[in-house]
């Protein structure tokens, strides 16, 4: 089975019923919710239909809200401002109907933090300006480059350090929102150190909602606090179009890299996002460096792939579907399976201990039982060629596994605490359900009593006479 995981985001081209169920059987495992776009009604439509797409195909996939965060724009202008070299443009904090060269800013205050001589850019960095001069009410911009300009683009200050709350009026409505819908993964925008993301979980508390936090890396300033981000986050996601305009986009390869490898050492899944196959919302086949891009993002490690237009207005969502499994799949094949870091926990030499014994017998299958979801991302931190099997007593945990490399969520099963009868009860779903064969040795992960969160400490071998025997048993 592949072991990298796809996140699409769900939009125009992506919305039906059929095309959900299509999707999932193609081989998505996350459908993310863009919250910039659409209204309550739209996202509540999408999140019943994946639900009834998942429980039609019997198959759990997670659906990821990805909040707005402040998001800095310019504000409205009439059809295109065409732009040269030289030329002076202004940032204002309040509009200017009358000079179509004063672009207000949706967070005017950002006007008093930056400095004479930082840069701005617009439009993904497309459009590229410096600061020639400053007052309280504006700053005057040198173009460094020819570019058109329109409404509502986006605002980019790479070398400017923003004091501004990651979590808007918005987000936290809309948190409230994902909390009433039952959504499994939150995505945060902006986010720019470890506070961030503690100010967005006590909004998140106030609603009872504890989704798996997946911080966006999109600043200069996300970059230098990347560890401290982690250690509070459960996943990254590398958003390379707005790390494209803080850096420009030759940097972005070994950016890329860096984040991917500090989220591998920190068992924290990561996603690549952006531009992964934007031929193909016009193309039904894609270019040889975009397929370049998946395979070189599998290779670094990266737990799942993400597409965005591609699959929202795209005219072949299906297609550019099969070319990220195809080419993972492909890639998969060769992939530098067995990693290996030096810091462990107990749980972590646990899990460790259990990927080498597979490594050096045939025919098995790792199965981790997993309260919540840790025990089984700590095997697939260490990346064994193995099929790793996710067992829970919770339906949420099922899903959030959705996005960590090479772990499949089998089943939920009811909680128990006596570890013999928990065995007794997986070997006879195994065997009613008839998803995996009693042909492969099953290498087990476990705690010495079932059920209690961070408790894994056994490992339990079993072939096929073993689990005849034990079906056997009463319980």
């Amino acid at each position: 089975m592949r072991k990298t995981k796809i996140v699409i985001t769900v939009g125009p081209s992506t919305s039906s019923l059929k095309m959900l169920k299509e999707l999932i059987l193609k081989g998505v495992n996350v459908f993310r919710l863009n919250f910039s776009h659409g209204d309550y009604e739209t996202h509540t439509q999408s999140i019943n239909k994946i639900r009834e797409a998942s429980k039609i195909l019997n198959k759990e996939v997670a659906i990821l809200q990805d909040i707005s965060g402040p998001k800095v724009r310019i504000g409205k202008i009439e059809g295109t401002l065409f732009l040269k070299k030289g030329e002076k443009l202004k940032l204002t904090k309040e509009e200017n109907m009358e000079d179509e060269r004063s672009l207000v800013l949706s967070y005017p205050l950002i006007i008093d933090m930056v400095n004479v001589g930082e840069e701005v850019f617009f439009a993904d960095g497309t459009i590229q300006t410096i600061v020639t001069a400053k007052n309280k009410e504006c700053l005057e911009l040198e173009l460094l480059n020819d570019g058109e300009l329109t409404s509502k683009k986006g605002v980019n200050f790479p070398k400017t350090k923003l004091k501004i709350s990651a979590i808007t009026q918005k987000d936290r409505e809309d948190l409230a929102f994902g909390a009433k819908s039952g959504i499994d993964i939150v995505a945060l925008s902006f986010v720019q150190n470890q506070e961030d993301i503690v100010k967005a979980k006590e909004v998140m508390r106030v609603h009872n909602f504890d989704p798996f936090i997946v911080s966006k890396i999109e600043t200069g300033e996300a970059i230098n606090n990347l560890k401290e981000i982690l250690e509070v986050s459960d996943g990254v996601m590398v958003a390379r179009g707005d790390l494209g305009a803080e850096f420009g986009v030759t940097r972005l390869p070994r950016i890329q890299k860096h984040i991917i490898a500090i989220a591998n050492e920190m068992n924290k899944p990561s996603i690549i996002a952006t531009q992964m196959l934007t031929s193909m919302k016009e193309n039904p086949f894609p270019t040889r460096a975009e397929v370049s891009d998946i395979a070189n993002a599998v290779y670094d490690g990266t737990d799942a792939v993400m597409l965005s237009d591609e699959t929202t207005i795209g005219n072949f969502p299906i297609k550019a579907v099969e070319v990220l499994h195809d080419t993972i799949k492909d890639v998969e094949h060769d992939y530098p399976y067995f990693k290996s870091f030096n810091s462990m926990s107990n749980a972590e030499a646990v899990s460790k201990s259990a990927v080498q014994l597979a490594k050096s017998m045939d025919k098995e299958a790792l199965v981790s039982f997993t309260m919540s979801g840790m025990s089984a991302q700590m095997l697939s931190k260490y990346r064994p060629k193995h099929s790793i099997y996710a067992v829970s007593h919770s339906v949420e945990t099922q899903r959030r596994l959705s996005l960590v490399w090479g772990v499949h969520p089998l089943f939920v099963m009811e909680k128990i605490q006596n570890p013999s009868e928990l065995i007794h009860n997986f070997i006879k779903k195994i065997v009613e359900e008839k998803r995996v064969s009693m042909d492969k040795r099953f290498i087990l992960t476990m705690g010495a009593t079932s059920g209690k969160k961070g408790s894994t400490n056994l490992i339990r071998l079993l072939n096929r006479e073993e689990m005849e025997a034990i079906l056997a048993l009463e319980f």
